[in-house]
């Protein structure tokens, strides 16, 4: 699950230089149709045999594969990892591409290119006083502090919350400027900190929790910026306030750079082009960790269901996405979906996230998806993870519809969306240790984002499960819409001026 960076279509076109707008109306490109193959002689595709055809063996093999990739990345990075620009995830992508091209002509593949923003911070350090806080974390997508060297100075408290240029006093130049979290983003916090003067910036939160965001779209004036909790920041605010000066030493080594990078999409060229289910995972990890619970086991999940589809016909096309740079901010579904063509978006009918299948500490995790919400047609995707766990005696419980994952664009865009997870960083509480087993008081995914996302992270009664459901999902509206909202012309709308608490797994206000 995923730092942000929206990339508006004007912005794509100066990035890319000689594009032209019309350029931009075409979601695919590299297509290779595939033929039909004999999907004529197949029997309409199954919920019960189309789950029955999902082992969790071929499940954890993938998963061997995607590790072996990772660890591509090694000479580069020092450990396996799959992040975008790597070696690693370079290697899931030709695996993917080739797993679906192998498919006897069931589906039209389709390659995505796409530019990126992805950010990577080497070492860090934030002193302050005589103190090392272990809650500072680096923003993700900060640049380094000047020539990569620790910067000395003051702390400097902003007014309010640093959204206005007259909030930042003329004695923090040359200082570390300290930011209230609140109203404005992240990034234009450091931004307009680097105009004033800073030499880097502290965005401390009002919570006791720690604050792990994400500077968004890279500009000149942004400055090295760190988070803090709010618990770590209360000392420190009473000194500032009471007139009592507090120093810092702030180091960042870090870069940030512009690359390209790739979705893949696969569409069955048999079923109603006019009426589509869309699912998606993303390929890519974090730079920390060879992901193979976040996202590879939803990726392979895809990958899975996608394979053993082709032994049915379907009257409704199923259109697979393995999108890149979701860990970056959800970068290849917001393009996919930025310039999409309005026609085109009518013709899916939904989009379904699959990210992170098999957490050890696992709960059933569907999204709290309501129409009131979100376009119509989220909630009754919502009913059905929840109609399905019921009828298989499990419990679940529901979370947060907020942007973490690779929904956002499409809900932000008319399309109604939803999807499963089991857990992230969050902790599991007393009654889910009852309700699903695992340990209270530890996350769900006790190596999430870290290096020990490996292949034994991975709980497989988990992943089974929910590979079946996901299978159960695309079935369901692969036969049939029936009952289901229809799109129309007013369901296509932007939103991009609507902020989220978060755009992908990092906040960004």
């Amino acid at each position: 699950m995923a730092s942000t960076l929206h990339w508006s279509r004007t912005l794509l076109l100066a990035v890319l230089g000689t594009a032209t707008a019309s350029e931009f109306q075409i979601p695919l490109v590299a297509q290779k149709p595939l033929g039909a193959g004999n999907a004529l002689t197949k029997p309409l595709v199954n919920t019960e045999d189309l789950q029955a055809s999902i082992k969790i063996e071929n499940l954890v093999e993938r998963a061997k594969s995607l590790y072996s990739f990772a660890e591509l990345s090694e000479p580069e990075y020092g450990h396996p990892t799959r992040v975008i620009g790597s070696k690693g995830h370079s290697a899931t992508l030709e695996y993917i591409y080739s797993a679906v091209d192998k498919l006897d002509g069931y589906y039209t593949l389709s390659k995505q290119p796409f530019p990126a923003v992805m950010g990577n911070v080497f070492e860090s350090r934030l002193v302050i006083g005589n103190e090392v806080p272990k809650s500072a974390f680096p923003m993700s997508l900060t640049p380094p502090t000047t020539n990569k060297q620790p910067v000395h100075g003051d702390l400097i408290l902003v007014a309010n919350e640093g959204c206005d240029p007259s909030d930042y006093p003329s004695t923090v130049t040359g200082n570390i400027a300290f930011v209230l979290r609140g109203k404005c983003s992240f990034g234009a916090k450091s931004e307009l900190a680097g105009k004033a003067g800073a030499v880097a910036a502290i965005v401390y939160n009002y919570a006791s929790g720690p604050l792990s965001g994400t500077l968004e779209s890279p500009t000149p004036d942004h400055v090295a910026t760190f988070g803090l909790s709010g618990e770590d920041a209360g000392p420190i605010l009473k000194k500032l306030k009471n007139g009592d000066g507090v120093d810092s030493i702030a180091y960042i080594d870090s870069e940030v750079k512009k690359i390209e990078t790739t979705n893949i999409i696969a569409q069955t060229v048999e079923g109603d082009p006019d009426n589509c289910v869309m699912l998606g995972g993303h390929s890519d990890s974090v730079s920390e960790g060879p992901g193979i619970n976040d996202d590879g086991s939803g990726s392979l999940t895809l990958l899975e269901v996608a394979t053993q589809l082709t032994k049915f016909s379907v009257n409704n096309c199923v259109r697979f996405a393995w999108w890149a740079g979701e860990e970056e901010g959800l970068l290849g579904s917001d393009y996919y979906v930025e310039v999409l063509p309005k026609e085109e978006n009518l013709k899916i009918r939904l989009f379904m996230d699959y990210d992170m299948m098999g957490s050890p500490n696992f709960a059933y995790q569907v999204y709290n998806a309501t129409n009131a919400a979100n376009p119509e047609g989220s909630e009754q995707l919502r009913n059905l993870y929840v109609d399905w766990y019921n009828a298989h005696g499990l419990n679940h419980t529901f979370i947060p519809f907020d942007g973490r994952s690779d929904y956002d664009a499409f809900i932000r865009h008319g399309i109604p969306g939803g999807g499963i997870a089991t857990g992230a960083e969050g902790v599991k509480t007393k009654e889910e240790e009852i309700m699903f087993g695992g340990k209270a008081g530890e996350w769900y995914d006790p190596c999430y984002h870290q290096l020990c996302d490996d292949v034994g992270n991975v709980n497989s009664t988990a992943w089974l499960l929910n590979t079946k459901l996901v299978a159960h999902s695309v079935a369901t509206f692969a036969a049939s819409f029936k009952g289901f909202p229809e799109r129309s012309n007013t369901t296509v709308f932007e939103s991009s001026e609507q902020r989220a608490k978060y755009h992908g797994h990092r906040l960004i206000l």
